[in-house]
């Protein structure tokens, strides 16, 4: 396990975190917490999310790193760099359960990139208003229309030429 990562999201007595939010992978091997609200969410539709989720797109919503803490199964990781095709923790990165291989999040630079569907939301049975998306990006490669009203970005948000479809 790579230490920089263990001791930015292992539990740490000298750090405050009440968490608000919890997380597991499908088997249960790997779960996490995140102590806020995300900053933002949203669906992203370019080929690296679409090869590696195996879906049309994938929603993510966006936490500071700060406010994200493993509860189970940090040891448990798998890191994969897809710019450089490398199964180690070069960021940006995607993070997986080594057992059940779910795709936990993307960590980035700067921020922590959640799959919403690995959350417990038991208690409304329906997703949160705080993870609901604002936006889609690399909606020009898109495999399919999205009627949501939501703003279509060609690439990142704010970044890049905004589609008026």
């Amino acid at each position: 396990m790579n230490k920089a990562f263990r001791e930015l999201y292992a539990p740490n007595p000298e750090r405050a975190f009440t968490p608000k939010y919890f997380a597991s992978c499908h088997c249960g091997a790997v779960a996490y917490a995140v102590s806020d609200d995300p900053v933002d969410a949203k669906i992203c539709h370019c080929r690296v999310c679409q090869k590696l989720h195996g879906a049309p797109m994938q929603l993510a919503a966006i936490f500071h790193k700060a406010h994200v803490q493993f509860t189970r199964g940090i040891g448990r990781l798998k890191f994969y760099n897809s710019e450089l095709n490398r199964s180690e923790r070069i960021l940006p990165c995607k993070v997986s359960c080594a057992v059940c291989r779910t795709p936990i999040a993307d960590e980035g630079r700067r921020m922590w990139l959640a799959f919403p569907s690995l959350f417990d939301f038991s208690e409304t049975a329906q997703l949160p208003s705080q993870f609901r998306p604002t936006c889609h990006i690399f909606y020009g490669l898109r495999l399919m229309d999205m009627n949501d009203g939501l703003p279509k970005w060609s690439g990142h948000k704010g970044t890049s030429e905004r589609l008026e479809i």
